[in-house]
Formats: C-alpha cells, sequence, structure tokens
C-alpha cells in the first residue's frame, strides 16, 4: 500500500471512521471509501453492503474483480444507569461482540461488586462523556428513570448521530420525557429518534428479558444504519 494512503487509513481508524479499502486486483489501484462515500453502479451496492456486515472479501462489478477490506470502528453501548438490567446487558454484550461501558453518579449502584470486569464509571455523565465522547458508532442506552441524569446523555447522542438511542420508561414516562426535551431545544425530528419504550417488543418482563430485547434492538440498527447520516454539529 502506498504509504499516503496508509497514513489516511490510520488516520480514518483513529477518528473511529469506518472505511473500505478497495483495491483492483488486476490493476492493482486502491483508495479508501469512506462510510458515507457515494459510489455508483454494482460497486456501490456492494461496498454498502460490506460496510453493513463488517465482512471483507473480494467481488466482480463492471468486468472487474475487486477486494474490499473492511475497518469498522468497534461498535460499542454507552449504558447510563448501573441497575440490573445494566448487568444483565453487559453479559449479553459481550457475547454479541460490543464492548460496553456503565456511567452512574450513584455509587451505592455503581460498585465493583455488581459489575466485575465492566468498563464503570461511578460519576455524572455530563463529565464523563467530555473525555469519552459519543460517535456514530456508539449505543446510548438510558435506564435510571431519572431525568437529572438520562435527559443530558440522550441530547447528547442525537447530537452526535448515535446509531441508537434507547430510554428506558412507559409511553406516559416518555412522553414526558419528549416534553423536557423539546423545552431543552431539541427538535422533534431527532427526538423520534428515541427507542421508547426500549428493546424490541418480545414481551419482556424480566431484567434479563429487557437485556436481550434491548440487545436485538441495538444489532437490528447497526446492521439498518443510515449509511449516509451524518452527525450534527
Amino acid at each position: 500500500m502506498d504509504p499516503l494512503l496508509l497514513r489516511k487509513l490510520n488516520a480514518e481508524r483513529r477518528a473511529r471512521r469506518a472505511v473500505i479499502h478497495l483495491t483492483e486486483l488486476e490493476g492493482g489501484r486502491d483508495r479508501i471509501v469512506r462510510e458515507g462515500d457515494t459510489v455508483a453502479g454494482t460497486l456501490g451496492s456492494a461496498i454498502e453492503a460490506a460496510f453493513r456486515s463488517g465482512k471483507s472479501g473480494t467481488f466482480e462489478a463492471e468486468g472487474q474483480n475487486f477486494f474490499l477490506n473492511v475497518h469498522l470502528p468497534p461498535a460499542r453501548i454507552v449504558v447510563i444507569g448501573a441497575v440490573h438490567i445494566s448487568q444483565a446487558l453487559a453479559v449479553v454484550a459481550k457475547v454479541s461482540g460490543y464492548d460496553l461501558s456503565v456511567i452512574d453518579p450513584r455509587t451505592a449502584f455503581a460498585t465493583e461488586e455488581r459489575f466485575a470486569g465492566v468498563d464503570l464509571v461511578a460519576d455524572w455523565p455530563e463529565d464523563v462523556l467530555k473525555v469519552r465522547p459519543l460517535d456514530r458508532y456508539t449505543a446510548l442506552v438510558a435506564v435510571t428513570h431519572d431525568p437529572k441524569i438520562d435527559d443530558l446523555p440522550l441530547l447528547q447522542a442525537l447530537k452526535s448521530g448515535c446509531f441508537y438511542v434507547g430510554a428506558l420508561g412507559s409511553r406516559k414516562t416518555h412522553a414526558k420525557r419528549v416534553e423536557r426535551l423539546l423545552a431543552a431545544g431539541a427538535p422533534q425530528q431527532l427526538l423520534d429518534r428515541i427507542s421508547a419504550p426500549i428493546g424490541l417488543d418480545i414481551g419482556a418482563v424480566s431484567p434479563a428479558e429487557i437485556a436481550v430485547a434491548i440487545m436485538a434492538d441495538i444489532i437490528q440498527a447497526f446492521r439498518r444504519r443510515d449509511l449516509r447520516t451524518e452527525a450534527k454539529p
């Protein structure tokens, strides 16, 4: 690979941007394609499918053979709230191949005993997210039921273009949440992206079942994400 192209690839990866290193197998010409770039024809369809699956491979288009080397940032889940659902979700996320962090300023809940082996931060989300910013490859899960803790990270997640934003609570609870966020200046268009009640509707009751429903919802959102959606300023 050309050194300039390699530097570009490494810079994209450090910035947690998804790219494909596209190589023409016969001629050896190569280039970097970022997620969201427009590529026409059947090659463009193959590139889109590769971004969604995260799998590298060869593809034939327009009489040429290409190798698509896919580089996706590791998808991660940021959970606001060290509750029982979070404990179960940490297990399900690990099995599903997702990194997971839990943030909760309530030290009675955010303990190493309850979250052994989990990336746990006992601090206010607004402080943590300043040094650990959200991005398009992050799912934000808010489960504290406390507006003082949940609301600000929900707004940040929407503005950052997180591929999934979910919040625990009944429809009535969510309606009040939407009222608060609208009053805080969030446009309805963004608030419509919040998955609430959180998770796929599988009739979940227990914390473990709710965690499975949330994980399924996250996986679906990631695999079906809008590849051309840009993060909000």
